[in-house]
């Protein structure tokens, strides 16, 4: 068992809130949507020039990581990230915030792929999903406070984008730390892979099915985001600036999740954790479909928030595990099912413009949760 530095622990968890900024996304949607009169269907292509990045570049990035290494991949992923913060400052239109939303997507596709492999350079294999849960923990701060300090600079100074810059000025602390702390990395395998080489991981059922999961619980992840302000303003008919709490909620719940999923996965069996967070989801996903109060459409929320908060960890630390040669590829191959976030927005989008409500979105999410269930019994 390996001796963890807490002088080289700290910096590569830090890194985990700069990680958190991809939440933004459902707050800043639905401020752009307002700003700009979008329909859901458009305004549901902000996320997705976010989460396309996960498809497009997380193979490249496993490769490019194989050759520069795990921590410079990290610390290009925190420079791109604070150019994404940056860009809402030079101005305020759509095609701006569309270039901020891709770089927040690259960035976060580096940082993604490259941060995790990283923490198996610091914690061997049997605390390795309660530590990703406890980078998740982290990671789930920045998603907590976007909503709450966009809500409170909308209602403070009437600008809500001061989020970016609060932002940018927090990604500093981690890219100092982290550029200054010497990590080891270690491979099991130097073997530089292809695109070929890492798609073929594909034809392995397990992995298949993990990747799978990692789609569907990001397309929870920010579909929760993107509909419960819409579904509070829809039935409630409450403003915006305080349907967004719903989100904060979503998060505080999903930090208390994480927080405690660090302890609960040292002593039970993932197996059963996961189930018991997928049934937690079920109630939440299907309450929704009836709740027209605001205490009950929060309840629905919060269940959906603690039942998702540990699905990545346990889901990816399985894959970690099954080819440990394979991790930087393996880990590529994962983080590429972050896309889900671009796939499943769109298809949530299209659902409520057709049925003119937000049952639509809830039926896409409610598909998500049972592929979720359908993995259980393929869990280890």
């Amino acid at each position: 068992m390996k001796k963890v530095k807490l002088s080289t622990l700290i910096p590569v968890m830090l890194a985990f809130f700069v990680m958190g900024y991809v939440d933004l996304v459902g707050i800043a949607t639905n401020n752009i949507k307002l700003d700009f009169e979008l329909t859901d269907t458009i305004s549901n292509l902000l996320p997705s020039m976010v989460f396309l990045w996960f498809l497009v570049l997380s193979i490249p990035t496993s490769i490019i990581m194989n050759k520069i290494g795990r921590k410079k991949t990290v610390l290009l992923s925190l420079f791109v990230t604070l150019l994404a913060m940056l860009a809402p400052l030079v101005g305020y239109n759509f095609s701006i915030m569309l270039l901020a939303f891709a770089l927040l997507g690259i960035g976060n596709t580096l940082m993604q792929v490259s941060l995790n492999p990283l923490v198996t350079n610091i914690i061997d294999g049997k605390r390795l999903a309660s530590s990703l849960t406890f980078g998740q923990f982290i990671k789930a701060f920045a998603s907590l406070f976007a909503p709450i300090i966009a809500s409170w600079t909308a209602i403070k100074f009437g600008n809500w984008r001061l989020l970016f810059p609060i932002f940018a000025v927090i990604s500093l602390i981690p890219t100092i730390a982290l550029y200054f702390t010497s990590i080891e990395e270690k491979y099991e395998d130097a073997k530089t892979s292809s695109f070929k080489d890492c798609f073929a991981l594909l034809s392995n059922k397990s992995i298949l099915l993990l990747f799978i999961g990692i789609l569907v619980h990001v397309g929870i992840d920010v579909g929760t985001n993107l509909t419960a302000p819409k579904l509070l303003m829809e039935r409630i008919g409450i403003s915006l600036e305080d349907a967004s709490y719903a989100i904060a909620l979503y998060f505080i719940l999903r930090t208390i999740g994480t927080f405690s999923g660090t302890f609960i996965l040292s002593i039970m069996p993932s197996r059963i954790f996961f189930i018991i967070s997928v049934s937690l989801m079920i109630l939440g996903v299907s309450g929704l479909f009836f709740a027209n109060t605001q205490m009950l459409i929060y309840m629905c929320i919060a269940l959906m928030g603690i039942g998702n908060s540990n699905i990545f960890s346990i889901i990816f630390s399985q894959a970690m595990q099954l080819i440990p040669a394979r991790n930087n590829e393996i880990s590529g191959l994962m983080i590429m099912g972050i896309s889900g976030g671009s796939i499943f927005p769109l298809f949530m989008g299209l659902a409520s413009d057709t049925l003119g409500n937000q049952n639509g979105a809830i039926i896409v999410l409610l598909g998500c949760v049972i592929y979720l269930a359908f993995i259980f019994r393929k869990m280890k």
